[in-house]
This record gives C-alpha cells, structure tokens and sequence, in this order.
C-alpha cells in the first residue's frame, strides 16, 4: 500500500535514489546508521543471553504463556542469528518484501497455536535445544561476524528468507524486522528472569515506525487513528500488530 511504502522509504531513504548527487551519499550514511543500531541492539541480547540469569532458569515458564525462557532466548538469539545464515542464503529475482509488509500480511499474530505461533516456537525451541552455554556462545560469534560484515554490506542487497522458501527481502529492511524483533524480546526476557535491558533509543524508533506502519496497511489509517485517539471506537486492536 501507498503509505507502507512512504514510510519503508523514510526509514532508511535506501531506495528511490537514483544516482542523483548527494542523495545517494546520505542514503548511504542512513543505511550505515541502520546497520549501527542493530548492531547495538544485538550487543544488548548477546549480554543477556549470557547471564546466570537467564541460563538458571532456561527451563522456566518466561511472560510469555507456553513458551519457555530457553524458547525465548533461542528466539532472541534468532535475530541475530538469522541475519547471517540469510546473508548466506541463496537469492533469485523474487520481488522484495518491504519491513512493513513483512508485518502487516501476518494472520494469527495473537491467537495461541496458530501456524504463525507455532513455527515460531518449533524454530525456538530448537534453537534452545543447544543449551544456555552454546545459545549464548553461537550468538555472540554471530554478532561479533555481523558488526564487521555488515559495514561492507550494502542495504539494497538480497537476503532469502529461508523459512519462507522464495521468498527475499533487502537487508535495510530485514534488519528493521529484526530492530523490532529485538526491541519486543529484549523486555520479554529481562522480565521472565527479574532484570532490566531496554533496547537503545534509535532502534526503538526503528521499531516503532515498522509497527506503527504495518497497522496503517493492516487496517487502514481511520482505524490507526481511533486507536491511537478514540480508543472506544477501536473495535480491532488496530495498533496490535505482533
């Protein structure tokens, strides 16, 4: 949709560039400001994930119903994780799918035991079945990989998505799914072990517009503005995108 568009374009301003002067630089520099800010967000679940903390209760029940904290740490893991197995992935000519529809076309995002919910557990669980040591160690290589790749990296590059067979996305805007992967988990275990890590402000912001523009696609901008003015009127939730 049009207005999911306008904002994939003013979040990292990495496409529609053409080879005016100056433009592309400074696209360039937003896209290495991306790169910057997942990179951080990532060191922050790296520290996490290698806490006695989280490692003392990996078998426990996390805030999130059904899913244990070694599930949601190997899910934390993930989007570091899967950033590099991507980028390794092979790529075709499939049309990208932009940050904002990577949200906005998913069904069951809340209902227990959908699909959705239960291929994320399944690629969860068996993330964590390595253990708190192994999960904490694979992903701090794994970032510490990624924070000098992707330096190099450019953001218009292809990434497969390889759960979603064929399908691809840029690496501008996986890395914005994976700002907002990070953002929502990042609390989602500090709370199931009894500690604070709250995501840097530039990839909140990140994740913010991602959502905030998915539910515009989602539902359209009357509804957006209900829930976010009216909220007797908003009979769908319309800013609850995962």
């Amino acid at each position: 949709m049009l207005h999911g568009q306008s904002v994939d374009h003013a979040l990292v301003g990495a496409t529609g560039t053409g080879d005016v002067p100056g433009v592309r630089n400074q696209a360039r520099v937003r896209v290495a400001d991306l790169a910057h800010a997942y990179s951080q967000a990532a060191e922050r679940a790296v520290h996490l994930l290698a806490t006695e903390e989280v490692a003392r209760r990996w078998g426990d029940e996390s805030v999130l119903a059904g899913m244990s904290v070694g599930a949601l740490a190997g899910h934390l893991a993930r989007s570091i994780l899967q950033v590099e197995w991507f980028l390794n992935g092979p790529v075709g000519v499939a049309e990208p799918v932009t940050p904002v529809r990577y949200y906005a076309r998913l069904v069951g995002t809340s209902v227990p035991d959908s699909a959705l919910d239960a291929g994320v557990r399944a690629r969860s669980e068996e993330t964590a079945a390595a253990g708190p040591t192994a999960v904490a160690e694979k992903t701090r290589a794994a970032w510490e990989r990624l924070a000098q790749r992707l330096e190099s990296e450019p953001g218009d590059r292809r990434v497969a998505i390889l759960h979603r067979p064929g399908e691809e996305m840029l690496l501008d805007g996986y890395l914005q799914t994976r700002c907002v992967e990070l953002t929502v988990h990042l609390e989602d275990l500090a709370l199931s072990v009894g500690t604070q890590c709250p995501a840097p402000d530039a990839v909140l912001a990140i994740a913010v517009d991602v959502l905030v523009a998915a539910a515009r696609d989602r539902h359209g901008d009357q509804a957006v503005l209900h829930a976010l003015t009216r909220r007797e009127r908003d009979t769908g939730q319309a800013l609850r995108v995962l």
